[in-house]
């Protein structure tokens, strides 16, 4: 199909358009480069190469994928005239940004299995978290998601479309489903079945992880609850981050047409670029040995940049 769908929501260009577009460009900058420099660190240090670390490392990569998927095409959106986008440019749009958003869960899911592991069973941890049962974590948080999502948009694209304009900012099914002459009865049957395996399951088993680290904490030691909370708490803010962001995504495409375009265009962005952005801050920020890390390669780097001069001025 080569219909072609035009977004209402960016309206004529504009001095408001061209600020939204210097921010959303900003903003994706610093969102790319904050995600692969940490995804480098980790990569670099041998001694990162550990469950919770890995896990990190693809959640930056999620955090890249996501921002991605969507920002170029809104900084097109927002300097262009034509305000349009292939039919076949939205659905992979739509597949990217649900592969984000459900494997984002599944890798906060696999991390808070692993706080689990750590701090209830801190004897079996490194029997239980081996490389081979990381991998296998990996595989399910990539391979589930890119199965459903492949399965949802190719239901999608079978409907046959009656109109061609979209009140949003960028691509989602349901925005797609709208526009079709028929009700697919199938495809909703399997919306609620991905919201429920992707996301809903993800979050009962984050709460009951917590619950069962919480119960155990209440019988330890003060400093074992220091410890406890110093290694949950970047984990529990970028939970909680993402999934204030994921309301703010429901909201947006509930409630599109009573919101206010301003508004509108802060909860989006709050869904694509605020999550990815504030993760590897807050790591980086809160993780002890990930700032350990960097200062080292800081430190290497300035070592290295510095000894030719010293040699120069020794020589001289």
């Amino acid at each position: 199909m080569n219909a072609i769908l035009i977004f209402t929501a960016y309206g004529p260009p504009s001095a408001v358009n061209t600020f939204f577009f210097i921010l959303t460009f900003l903003v994706y900058l610093i969102t790319i480069l904050a995600n692969l420099f940490l995804a480098l660190v980790i990569i670099m240090e041998p001694s990162l190469q550990k469950p919770m670390y890995v896990f990190m490392l693809h959640l930056a990569i999620n955090g890249v994928i996501g921002s991605t998927s969507v920002c170029p095409k809104i900084m097109d959106l927002l300097i262009s005239s034509t305000k349009e986008s292939s039919y076949e440019g939205c659905l992979g749009q739509v597949f990217f940004i649900n592969f984000y958003a459900s494997s984002a869960y599944a890798i906060l899911t696999a991390m808070a299995y692993d706080r689990y592991v750590s701090i209830c069973k801190p004897l079996q941890y490194h029997t239980i978290m081996t490389s081979g049962k990381v991998k296998q974590l990996v595989f399910v948080i990539y391979f589930f998601p890119i199965t459903a999502l492949s399965t949802q948009v190719y239901l999608t694209s079978k409907l046959p479309l009656c109109k061609n304009n979209i009140n949003k900012l960028f691509c989602d099914n349901l925005a797609i489903v709208n526009l079709s002459c028929v009700k697919s009865n199938l495809g909703n049957i399997f919306g609620i079945f991905i919201i429920i395996f992707l996301v809903v399951l993800p979050l009962i088993l984050v709460v009951i992880s917590y619950i069962k680290i919480l119960a155990v904490c209440l019988k330890t030691s003060k400093d074992a609850q220091k410890k406890a909370l110093s290694t949950c708490t970047p984990h529990l803010i970028t939970f909680v981050n993402f999934s204030i962001a994921s309301l703010f995504s429901v909201i947006y495409n509930r409630f599109n047409d009573y919101i206010p375009s301003h508004v509108n265009f802060f909860m989006s962005l709050h869904f694509i670029l605020l999550p990815p952005l504030l993760h590897p801050l807050i790591y980086g920020i809160r993780t002890l040995e990930i700032r350990k890390c960097i200062a080292k390669i800081l430190r290497k780097r300035v070592f290295t940049d510095s000894l030719p001069i010293v040699l120069v001025n020794s020589r001289s």
